[in-house]
């Protein structure tokens, strides 16, 4: 039967449904970067953010006008420049307004626009708002013919591609967003530091050796956060990450210490790391205090008002306050980690990472072709000026004859245009003149505005000629900005001092226990370590299935078929006396999951973890690990697929053995260090999948354990090494023929 088609359909291509779907998928994926997620390098702003300045602007939202309601702003938006959800467009406004997300407003708020607490900002009904003085600087100059305009959604109106931008926005607020394909992390900075940066490289003479990072590092000496905080990263690092514009910067909350008198103290956190919830890092703060994970703390209360106070109490004050903080930093939200990848959209909307003089040659060149715009635009209207003024001097030789033409002629223009010598744009200036403003036509006003706008001309004309003179023009403009807008830094920047890490860990009881853990999923730990032969009891019809010499201070490593971990501290699992408890009473185990494997947890290891299919990847044992029990979703595994077996590194090189006996060795550095995801492929096979793995040294060859326990070891193993995901060699003769290496 002929499939039925539609009148009027026209002419139908069959089209494959994976084509399709990767047409339509780059096509969002673009769209998502391009318009939604990554910055322009020349404002520093997304499409959602500038649509909401502009539509403030024509609001008349100016910095000395009134407040009006959110609510109007977000009608505005979402009916002329940005077809989406209200929902979304209010939270990109109220960020805007926050001064705790924001180094610069660029909305001033009035209302509950929410708190460094992390609580949500009022409904958009009872909020409003209005622009602040940086927001007015990015729109300086949008009537001058300083940008481009391109249609809305609909066609029906025009919004800016980019704005003027007389400030350095994108480095001054910083930015963040997840993309497809790429995300961007741009920590905020102090405008000072930038705009004396950028005067620097305008000011710079052409004969001067190139401006290297050194140079503008003694003007920006690191991300300047809304919050404060302590930037405790050596110069070396911020430097590298400024150089390859990706990077990690350790934050820390700023603290004092408040004497009490008669040897007592406490301490007082007055500012908390970026973007940190307060509220929450008190919740957590509280957790570990009951858990007993902070030793020298005894007690913490929040006085926080408008400003942030947060008094932490010692167990002792014989403990020194730096070495309370640093426990306090290592297992609390009072450190974290400050993520820099300054990805971007250049000024064709192309994305790509930049470090920190590429971002500030990019602005200089924008604000170039601002400058160059908008005098080209002011050269026009004085062209446009001096020739009606030109027209104007020559009706005042005969103002009569211009008023009895005008009241004589039925079609008066054309006749002007003759007896003066007029142009149109002239004769039509005279005609639109109103009766009470002939008496300004007199000639002295009119020669010294003439004289006035042929020297602005001339000065035009000149600085359009001489890039001399633009450069030194822009960085007049970046020395007025500076005074505007410069402040004192908040973030300090400077390096944490070392402290042992021994001093941070309380005195623990390490006795050796034995781990037992039987088929049917019951655990326990028994003092002492069992001896190789002892027997072990299990309930009936159940076995045994892992026996682990361990401490009581250790924590094991559970991974799960599912590809989930979770985290076993020894010394909270059931006693040895009789069977142990359910692990499910421990961890939630996926429905249709089995233990895979439990090993004794070193937070500086490494594992493979490989599936069944043949794919793997390298986890660091510190990120995959999760004391919850829920536990950490760590490989990503397809329909039908599981996790097959996870193993310690302990070389440099890994061996693979297929379910077709053939051996693959490979280089450990041709698998990527992940913290989640579905790995790459480790070997190919045409039937049948993963059946071992392990890692070796070249040096000590590849061992394998043969019937009644004795070893087997190959050293020339050039038979069997290759490339990651070739299909490898037959195993050498005496292999087991369980395809297992022990």
């Amino acid at each position: 039967m002929s499939p039925v088609v539609p009148a009027g359909a026209g002419e139908i291509t069959p089209v494959e449904l994976k084509d399709a779907l990767k047409e339509r998928y780059l096509a969002y994926a673009l769209s998502t970067i391009t318009a939604r997620s990554l910055p322009d390098v020349r404002d520093g702003l997304k499409p959602v953010q500038r649509r909401l300045l502009y539509a403030m602007r024509e609001l008349g939202l100016d910095p000395d006008r009134a407040f009006k309601k959110c609510a109007r702003v977000v009608g505005d938006v979402i009916g002329k420049f940005h077809p989406h959800g209200d929902a979304s467009v209010y939270e990109a406004l109220v960020r805007l307004a926050q001064d705790f997300s924001q180094r610069y407003p660029l909305v001033d708020g009035q209302g509950n626009f929410g708190n460094v607490d992390g609580d949500n900002a009022a409904a958009m009904r009872y909020t409003e708002s209005r622009l602040t003085a940086v927001a007015a600087a990015l729109l300086a100059g949008i009537d001058d013919d300083t940008v481009d305009f391109r249609p809305t959604y609909d066609g029906s109106e025009d919004e800016p591609a980019v704005l003027p931008a007389a400030f350095p926005n994108l480095l001054a607020n910083g930015a963040t967003g997840i993309a497809v394909g790429m995300a961007t992390s741009i920590p905020p900075h102090n405008a000072g530091e930038l705009l004396r940066a950028l005067a620097f490289l305008l000011e710079r003479p052409k004969s001067a050796a190139p401006v290297v990072l050194a140079d503008l590092m003694n003007f920006v000496q690191g991300p300047d956060l809304p919050t404060g905080g302590v930037l405790i990263e050596p110069t070396a690092v911020i430097a590298e990450a400024y150089r390859t514009g990706r990077g990690s910067l350790r934050l820390r909350a700023r603290w004092e210490r408040e004497d009490l008198g008669h040897g007592q103290y406490q301490v007082v956190v007055t500012e908390v790391p970026f973007q940190v919830q307060k509220a929450r890092l008190v919740e957590r703060l509280a957790e570990l205090l009951a858990a007993k994970k902070l030793t020298l703390l005894a007690d913490l209360r929040d006085e926080s008002t408008d400003r942030v106070r947060l008094v932490l109490v010692p167990r002792s004050r014989t403990v020194p306050p730096d070495l309370l903080m640093a426990q306090l930093f290592r297992t609390t939200d009072l450190e974290v980690r400050l993520s820099l990848n300054m990805n971007v959209l250049d000024a064709n909307g192309v994305p790509g990472v930049k470090g920190l003089q590429a971002l500030l040659e990019d602005f200089i060149a924008h604000r170039m072709v601002v400058l160059l715009r908008r005098s080209n635009h002011r050269l026009r209207r004085i062209g446009e000026r001096l020739e009606i003024l030109d027209g104007y001097l020559k009706a005042f030789l005969d103002i009569d004859r211009v008023i009895r033409i005008i009241r004589d002629e039925d079609e008066p223009r054309p006749v002007l245009m003759v007896a003066f010598d007029l142009s149109e744009r002239q004769a039509e200036a005279i005609l639109n003149l109103r009766l009470r403003n002939l008496r300004r036509l007199e000639e002295i006003s009119l020669k010294a505005e003439q004289a006035k706008l042929r020297k602005e001309q001339a000065e035009l004309q000149a600085l359009l000629a001489d890039e001399g003179r633009r450069r030194r023009a822009l960085a007049r403009e970046m020395k007025d900005a500076e005074r505007r807008f410069a402040d004192p830094r908040r973030t300090l920047v400077e390096e944490a001092a070392e402290v042992d890490p021994a001093l941070l860990e309380a005195p623990v009881e390490r006795v050796p226990v034995t781990v037992i853990c039987s088929a049917k999923g019951w655990i326990r730990a028994q003092r002492g370590h069992v001896e190789d032969g002892e027997a072990l009891r299990y309930k009936e019809g159940d076995e045994g299935r892992f026996v682990i010499k361990a401490q009581s201070s250790d924590r094991l490593l559970l991974v799960a078929s599912d590809g989930r971990c979770y985290l076993l501290p020894v010394d909270r699992l059931p006693s040895g006396r009789g069977q142990g408890e359910p692990l499910g009473l421990l961890v939630d185990v996926g429905k249709g999951a089995g233990i895979l494997d439990l090993l004794v947890h070193d937070p500086k290891g490494r594992v493979v973890l490989a599936s069944a299919s043949g794919r793997g990847f390298v986890a660091e044992e510190a990120e995959i690990a999760a004391q919850t029990r829920a536990g950490r979703q760590v490989m990503n595994l397809k329909d039908g697929d599981r996790l097959k077996l996870v193993r310690k590194v302990q070389g440099d090189h890994v061996a693979v053995v297929g379910e077709n006996r053939k051996l693959l060795v490979f280089s450990l550095k041709d698998l990527p260090v992940m913290a989640r995801g579905q790995g790459v492929t480790l070997q190919r096979y045409k039937d049948g999948g993963l059946s071992d793995l392990t890692t070796l040294t070249l040096e000590g060859g590849l061992s394998w354990q043969l019937q009644g326990g004795r070893n087997r070891q190959e050293r020339d193993l050039a038979r069997w090494r290759g490339a990651r995901g070739q299909a490898g060699a037959l195993a050498p003769t005496g292999f087991p023929r369980d395809n297992r290496f022990a």
